[in-house]
């Protein structure tokens, strides 16, 4: 278990990775993207990894990004900066900040623990704030995660 939490860890730093490909798609290759022929498109850090689990990291859709959950480990104030560092990372990798964000959504496993480092994560919005919603949950999609969040992006108007 403990091998899986760290390769999920280490992939959501990655571009983002698509997993399921509809047939009509290119192939995944070890690392880059795939676009499928409804104009999806998964960039790929580690596919053989992100195939296993079965999801897309990061998926461009026209002028939307989604990124799907980015978790993390640990005490809540480890997990929240890494976490940040980490979506900050595929924003950027594709084109984008946080102040492109239009949506967040937090799941942690202690909601008070996430709210006392609020702090820690303004910053990397600035002035501007998402919608966004934050919930706890029982448990995350590995035991000893404590912290999820994903985004939607939106590209600016050309």
């Amino acid at each position: 278990m403990k091998s899986l939490a760290t390769a999920l860890l280490a992939s959501a730093v990655s571009l983002g990775g698509c997993a399921a490909t509809p047939t009509s798609a290119s192939a995944p290759s070890a690392t880059g993207t795939t676009t499928a022929s409804a104009g999806l498109t998964c960039r790929h850090r580690n596919a053989q990894i992100e195939q296993s689990i079965g999801y897309c990291q990061a998926v461009r859709v026209g002028d939307v990004l989604y990124v799907s959950g980015v978790p993390a480990d640990g005490p809540m104030e480890e997990a929240v900066p890494a976490v940040y560092r980490q979506l900050q990372a595929i924003l950027e990798a594709n084109g984008l900040t946080f102040a492109h964000v239009a949506r967040e959504n937090v799941y942690a496993t202690d909601l008070d623990a996430f709210i006392a480092q609020q702090d820690v994560r303004k910053p990397y919005y600035g002035t501007w704030v998402p919608s966004a919603t934050w919930v706890q949950v029982e448990r995350l999609f590995m035991p000893s995660f404590v912290l999820e969040v994903e985004l939607v992006a939106h590209y600016p108007s050309r």
